[in-house]
């Protein structure tokens, strides 16, 4: 779910390093509300808001103060974890008595889970923007270009900033799910996330210097990390060392894109 939005991201040349901090602070946040008895589709509502704001401020200070995503998501990436943490004190928030709500994570529909469908609906969703709406033109084109871009009349600060304010929704509905299913909330979920995330995204062939990128390329890039991950268990080596083959996965990716596909490419220096 992260992923779809952080091709939109790096679609426009841009990078969100926060993710992991603010689908932890909506997981914990989520769980402190639901646990002072307020209705879960309100609370369900507001953490889609909540994440929606937060990545609009990110995107603000990106598009419209001219601060490099890099930094400005690095800062996000501690600030919102620190709100996290301060907020439960570093321990769990149990979810108990909310039958609705536990059934978005563990929930099945004609036998499947109800995550998975919602991930589906997503990406789907997201395919058919980037390839077929205006919008998603329109971030493929600021991405390639944005000086083009706004000559033409296309509004690519506000483009720029809408990709991080998807960001922040898709963070809400995956620290949603995972609150769901787990049946509590902690400031420590999603650690190094934004890692996995970068990863598939990458992998599925999007352009870390933007105007190109699929979203079933990341859907193929996501299923990817998830059949190493497990691939390494079931080998029983050590669950540590999937952060280096994620990695390792990170800067093939990034070879490939600056190297393979230039039209100057060769593996050897003569010209």
């Amino acid at each position: 779910i992260v992923a779809v939005a952080m091709t939109f991201v790096i679609i426009t040349a841009g990078i969100d390093l926060s993710v992991g901090s603010q689908v932890a602070l909506i997981n914990a946040s989520a769980a402190i509300m639901l646990s002072f008895g307020v209705p879960w589709p309100v609370v369900a509502i507001g953490m889609l808001v909540f994440g929606a704001l937060l990545g609009l401020a990110q995107g603000w200070f990106i598009a419209y103060q001219g601060i490099p995503a890099f930094i400005v998501t690095l800062a996000g990436l501690s600030i919102l974890r620190g709100f996290a943490l301060y907020m439960t004190k570093g321990y769990s928030i149990p979810i108990s008595d909310v039958p609705g709500f536990l059934a978005l994570g563990r929930g099945t529909v004609l036998g499947f889970p109800a995550p998975a469908i919602i991930a589906l609906l997503i990406a789907g969703l997201g395919a058919i923007v980037i390839s077929r709406q205006l919008y998603g033109r329109q971030v493929v084109a600021v991405g390639s270009n944005p000086e083009a871009a706004r000559r033409v009349g296309m509004p690519s600060k506000w483009i720029t900033a809408s990709v991080y304010m998807l960001s922040g929704v898709a963070c809400a509905i995956a620290g949603l799910l995972i609150a769901a299913r787990l049946g509590s909330g902690s400031s420590n979920a999603a650690v190094g996330f934004e890692l996995q995330v970068i990863a598939a995204v990458v992998l599925g062939g999007t352009s870390l210097f933007g105007g190109r990128g699929t979203i079933l390329g990341t859907l193929l890039g996501t299923l990817t990390i998830a059949v190493i991950g497990n691939g390494l268990i079931l080998m029983h080596i050590s669950p540590f060392f999937t952060q280096i083959v994620t990695g390792a996965i990170i800067l093939i990716a990034i070879w490939l894109n600056t190297r393979i596909f230039t039209a100057n490419f060769s593996f050897s220096r003569r010209k």
